[in-house]
């Protein structure tokens, strides 16, 4: 069937409708799979023959037709806040309870001895979501070959079809009383499938394609499930998960990102898996992404980044162009990580992004003098890592050596930005004020190669389990700073597990980054006034009295003897009057 074609029975079976329908409700009618019913769509909005509505899911009509229903018109992020608040309570309105689904899996895990924390229940639920996805894909897939009047080869052939081994049905449709349980199960997935799809990453393909990418996640996952019949239970609760369609992934996104932050409030650095969403999305407006640009995480963990810049690019009303434009040119990432890298291919899928252009590979590993203007982006979004240390041989890639990995990717990406690309940076507030020679170095070629622009002081506890006060670099790549904005975030409260940092924390520093107001929390430094010698940025807000020096360790023994003297004169008094 042509797009023309399909345009056609689009359009009448809006008409059918009334005129104006909900994607949901919409799509179903039509029997499309989602990736189909979201060409036609930009296909006829570019063409002006429909018009795209708001609420839950979104809606269309048609051009000529009254505009579709307005009841949910306030503003998409307290939209999403409410979904999301509906998943918390057990609702859903996709037609599976995802969030029941997502416990019912936690706590088949808990009775599988070879499964032991967070971090577990993440990486074998990921695995096993990635398949079950891959499998509703490759229907689809068929599904528009047909349409076409082509024939679908599939990436997965009998007997490692999720049909096959996960979910084998009847005749009928009910689970195949006769699949696979027990050892017989376990020795399947560790002797065949597992083995079968790592061969996905020999084989001549590219490497941002999805088979190599299938390859890749198992070369790096494995099962930890040691009972089959456990795993087999966890596979009928996986089963009844849909990703056919944008609202199920984004119900599925949203449950899947909280396991990611509780794995990470679970790790010993929680910077390591999670960033703070309202963050994010701060960083996120200041950068002002637009649609024809490049993102870059050379450190994505689990592509909290990305997926934040995605949902603020992504909208109802995208032509065909653009949608494909987000979809496979926007977001890059890298990451060194096995755990995190399974984690931000399969957030960034669940996120709607079909496949997501994450390597796994160390960045560090690049020379940055080998960087070519191909290798270029237009913006960096990064929370890399805290402390660590690379080896001699990676530092020598850098012209600013050094066993801090987050100066190293600081370096990096700086050579990653185009001429005029801007880039928001979570790094240690130390960074701003260490005496060692690489951290002046740093800040010196950052003054002078980059408009350092902004920084947001964070309040500690921003980070759970990071245990460091951090800060965030705004800067533009291209000429040289004159002055700086600081703005000195303070929430008026402790930040905790049960109390983090939200949205409206971060509403006033974005409100007055755009102007770069004076106030009692922000203020402007100019480069001329910093000390050429040590190049020292610290944050030193001049609307609060400065906090009297501390003492030196020499001095607190000074005191110390001289108390303890004179506590020894007292006793010596005393005892002459007794």
């Amino acid at each position: 069937m042509s797009l023309e074609t399909q345009a056609e029975r689009f359009i009448e079976t809006l008409k059918a409708l009334g005129g104006s329908a909900g994607n949901g409700s919409l799509s179903a009618q039509l029997g499309w799979a989602d990736s189909t019913y979201q060409r036609v769509k930009a296909h006829l909005i570019e063409a002006g023959k429909i018009v795209p509505g708001r609420g839950r899911g979104g809606s269309v009509a048609l051009a000529n037709n009254k505009p579709a229903p307005k009841a949910k018109t306030e503003p998409a992020r307290k939209t999403v806040e409410r979904s999301r608040s509906k998943i918390d309570k057990g609702t859903n309105s996709g037609g599976g309870n995802y969030a029941q689904a997502f416990n019912a899996i936690d706590k088949a895990m808990r009775n599988d001895e070879g499964l032991a924390s967070e971090l577990d229940y993440a990486e074998q639920t990921s695995w096993l979501l990635f398949l079950k996805y891959l499998d509703d894909m490759e229907h689809e897939w068929a599904d528009e070959a047909a349409l076409k009047g082509k024939t679908y080869t599939p990436i997965l052939a009998k007997p490692y079809r999720w049909q096959d081994w996960a979910a084998p049905k009847t005749s009928d449709g009910k689970p195949d009383p006769n699949a696979r349980t027990g050892s017989d199960l376990i020795d399947f997935v560790n002797g065949k499938l597992v083995p079968h799809l790592k061969s996905f990453k020999d084989s001549s393909v590219d490497a941002d394609s999805l088979q190599y990418k299938i390859g890749e996640i198992f070369s790096e996952v494995a099962n930890r499930f040691r009972s089959g019949y456990t795993l087999r239970d966890v596979l009928q609760i996986v089963d009844t998960l849909s990703f056919g369609s944008s609202e199920a992934k984004h119900e599925l996104s949203d449950l899947y990102e909280t396991r990611i932050k509780r794995m990470g409030n679970a790790g010993r650095n929680g910077g390591e898996y999670y960033t703070p969403r309202p963050l994010i999305r701060a960083m996120i407006q200041v950068l002002q992404p637009q649609i024809g640009e490049t993102i870059y995480d050379g450190a994505c963990g689990s592509a909290g980044f990305l997926c934040e810049a995605w949902e603020h690019l992504r909208r109802a009303d995208l032509s065909a162009k653009d949608w494909d434009t987000l979809q496979r040119k926007t977001f890059y990432g890298q990451e060194k990580k096995s755990l995190a890298y399974v984690l931000g291919v399969m957030n960034m899928i669940l996120h709607g992004i079909d496949a997501p252009n994450i390597r796994h590979a160390n960045t560090l590993s690049e020379n940055v003098m080998d960087i070519q203007q191909k290798d270029r982006h237009d913006i960096v979004l990064a929370n890399p890592p805290f402390g660590g240390g690379e080896r001699p041989e990676v530092q020598q890639n850098f012209p600013i050596r050094s066993s801090e990995t987050a100066y190293l990717f600081l370096q990096h990406f700086i050579r990653k930005l185009k001429a005029g690309g801007r880039a928001a940076i979570v790094i240690k507030n130390t960074f701003l004020s260490n005496t060692d020679n690489a951290s002046v170095e740093l800040r010196r070629e950052l003054l002078a190669s980059c408009n350092l622009h902004t920084v947001l002081d964070c309040p500690s506890g921003t980070f759970q389990g990071a245990g460091v006060k951090t800060v965030v670099l705004f800067f533009e790549k291209g000429a040289p700073t004159r002055k700086t904005w600081y703005y000195q975030l303070d929430p008026a409260r402790s930040l905790g597990k049960t109390n983090p940092l939200n949205d409206a924390d971060l509403a006033e520093f974005v409100a007055l980054q755009k102007t770069k107001a004076s106030g009692e929390k922000s203020w402007t430094v100019e480069v001329a006034d910093v000390d050429a010698a040590t190049c020292d940025l610290s944050v030193k807000n001049p609307h609060v009295a400065e906090a009297a020096p501390q003492r030196t360790p020499q001095q607190i023994i000074d005191d110390m003897l001289a108390r303890d003297a004179e506590t020894a004169k007292l006793l010596a008094q005393v005892r002459a009057m007794l």
